[in-house]
């Protein structure tokens, strides 16, 4: 690895002696753990973290990394017999030397590929040989792309389907002062009402309580606006047709150990998923879905962001 490589993509020890990997360019930067795949940090040119992590995050396995953007898979949450959120953001990841090529290369050299087989546990919790192939790239401009690509690999010629999220932890000022735009007037399943299924009323989404809500067919670009810091995230998605919404107040925040008492007021989770409809792949096939995280200060209309404008867009 040159040294100019080398800025770009570092391998490092992290929290409790783990492996991680550093991308960066141009004075923004992305961390990804080993142990789940799992991106931990992504900082725009001034040093502003755009994830939230919790201070009282166990780096510690078999328990799961609070904050970033945990993977969930082969299901979502509890949409199945498994653990919640599946098996895949506990498991160690290897780094990826030799990845199928990509249909378009992206310009970008801050990128690492990592990849997650089945050990022999695996396939006694869920029966099935698989490839993940995971691709986190940092863009010139310091958008954060995340590329997943599983294949069925079973050899005994069974098909096999699964559930998956993105569960993107969004670092923001004061959650009071946030809104997402985007998925006015959809359907969503509501997780606090027994996955009930009601419709989204009014303008954009606004909070004051706990929500923990499955948006069902969304657009593939969603405005998350943090109106104290003047900045918009956008999340483009592709193959992720559902977005999970969640935050889980002060009372639930209360009495997860892993989680602070008052971390609620600054962080959402706004997730791009696959869970209404499971994906299901032969024996050969191969299923991506990805996500671009971007930000765009929300002053640059007129004060307000114009979330048309924003959303028709590319």
């Amino acid at each position: 690895m040159s040294n100019s490589e080398r800025v770009h993509v570092e391998l490092c020890k992290g929290a409790s002696g783990l492996d991680k990997v550093v991308l960066r360019d141009r004075g923004s930067s992305a961390e990804v753990y080993l142990y789940g795949g799992h991106v931990t940090s992504w900082k725009n040119e001034h040093g502003e973290e755009l994830l939230f992590v919790s201070s009282k995050a166990i780096f510690k396995p078999p328990k799961a990394i609070r904050g970033g953007i945990p993977i969930c898979f082969p299901q979502f949450s509890n949409h199945g017999p498994l653990e919640p959120h599946g098996f895949a953001r506990n498991r160690f990841w290897s780094i990826d030397i030799d990845p199928p090529p990509f249909p378009t290369q992206s310009s970008s050299k801050a990128f690492i590929d990592l990849i997650l087989k089945p050990s022999e546990e695996d396939l006694k919790i869920w029966p099935h040989s698989f490839e993940f192939r995971l691709r986190v790239t940092l863009g010139p401009g310091g958008d954060l792309m995340l590329t997943s690509r599983i294949r069925n690999t079973n050899t005994d010629g069974k098909v096999f389907t699964f559930t998956f999220a993105y569960h993107t932890y969004f670092s923001v000022s004061d959650i009071s002062e946030v809104r997402v735009e985007g998925l006015e007037t959809l359907d969503y399943l509501d997780n606090l009402q027994n996955k009930e299924r009601f419709t989204e009323q009014g303008d954009a989404i606004t909070f004051e309580s706990e929500v923990d809500k499955i948006y069902l067919r969304t657009p593939t670009k969603i405005a998350i606006l943090d109106h104290e810091k003047k900045r918009t995230f956008v999340i483009r998605k592709d193959g992720l047709p559902d977005a999970v919404v969640w935050n889980p107040w002060d009372k639930k925040a209360k009495a997860m150990a892993d989680f602070g008492d008052d971390e609620h007021k600054h962080m959402l989770c706004v997730e791009a998923a696959a869970v209404e409809k499971s994906i299901t792949l032969k024996p050969g096939e191969e299923w991506r879905g990805r996500q671009e995280l971007s930000t765009v200060p929300s002053s640059y209309c007129s004060g307000q962001l114009d979330p048309q404008r924003v959303l028709q867009s590319s």
